[in-house]
């Protein structure tokens, strides 16, 4: 059974003095199928004209997929990396909260698939994220 509480506490313990941690990137929800975390919308996170940078969406992305993978592969002897990571932005935000939500489509033992969809908080989609990410053995 999926301890929900110790997972998201050990994801968000992970974040300390990280990009996650400047982007104020926290994460929120787990189940055995996806990982969520969130972000804040504000001046840290814009673009000159006052909208949501796409490489914050990107930056979050990154994180929740790679974090999803070290999670789901149950895999302390493993390095995540990301590999490979594309983004369309399909709509401006200026404030609020937006959230990554990372589902695998493949899970190898090497490489993983992930579709991650960033909305607001109204469940609008801001943007489509497709990651792949890689599991590096760590040497003994």
């Amino acid at each position: 059974m999926l301890d929900k509480d110790n997972i998201l506490t050990q994801c968000n313990t992970m974040c300390k003095d990280t990009l996650m941690e400047t982007l104020d990137i926290t994460f929120c929800d787990v189940s055995e199928s996806f990982l969520i975390a969130k972000m804040p919308v504000t001046p840290k996170v814009h673009q000159p004209d006052g909208v949501l940078h796409g490489g914050a969406m990107v930056a979050l992305a990154e994180s929740v997929g790679s974090a999803a993978t070290y999670i789901f592969l149950n895999s302390k002897d493993f390095y995540i990396r990301g590999i490979e990571i594309s983004a369309n932005h399909v709509k401006s935000i200026r404030e609020g909260f937006v959230y990554a939500k990372a589902v695998i489509v493949h899970k190898g033992r090497t490489t993983q698939l992930w579709d991650i969809k960033i909305t607001d908080e109204e469940n609008q989609l801001i943007s489509v994220v497709k990651l792949t990410t890689i599991a590096l053995p760590k040497k003994k």
